[in-house]
């Protein structure tokens, strides 16, 4: 499947389940994780948006067979601008930094500047446009980071004592999960 190819068939209609059958073509076919990232910022929102549905199912089934695209994730991460595709690359970098993440996975990342990363998710936080969801994958995403960078933990839990005052119930019932872990 080519690039232009793959936007067509991000121009039809588009379900969970045609996400799932397009991310098992796209790895049997080897297609090419930069390409589909990069399909991710069209500029048509549409298209944008169902490319970052679909990185988020292709990557997170099986993060290892692309670990040698994880750089190129990490440096686009900052360049998202569509809060559809926020939400999924955000969601993504809270997998990838979990503690449960796979070890290639972890030493890729322990051997990366995630500092653009963080300075991302914490825009993304403070942002009070920003989608909640956003916000809530990227305050988890922080804390995964915490103990390689300690600063985080008191940032963080400021950030989130901020957002709880007034916030939905999905931050507040993340943020007090979080907080109490800090």
């Amino acid at each position: 499947m080519t690039q232009a190819e793959l936007i067509q068939q991000l121009s039809a209609t588009f379900g969970k389940t045609k996400v799932n059958k397009l991310a098992v073509i796209l790895k049997e076919r080897k297609f090419a994780l930069r390409d589909l990232i990069d399909t991710t910022f069209n500029s048509d929102k549409t298209i944008a948006f169902r490319a970052a549905w679909l990185l988020e199912n292709v990557f997170l089934a099986d993060p290892d067979f692309y670990l040698t695209d994880l750089d190129y994730l990490l440096t686009r991460f900052k360049d998202v601008t569509y809060p559809s595709c926020q939400r999924h690359y955000a969601k993504i970098m809270m997998h990838i930094t979990s503690p449960k993440t796979s070890i290639p996975i972890k030493e890729k990342i322990q051997s990366t500047d995630m500092k653009p990363v963080i300075e991302q998710c914490f825009d993304w936080m403070i942002d009070s446009k920003m989608l909640i969801a956003v916000k809530v994958h990227a305050a988890e995403a922080l804390f995964n980071l915490r103990n390689r960078y300690p600063w985080i933990a008191e940032e963080l839990a400021n950030q989130l004592q901020f957002l709880m005052k007034n916030g939905s119930a999905a931050i507040q019932a993340r943020g007090r999960k979080l907080l109490a872990k800090l």
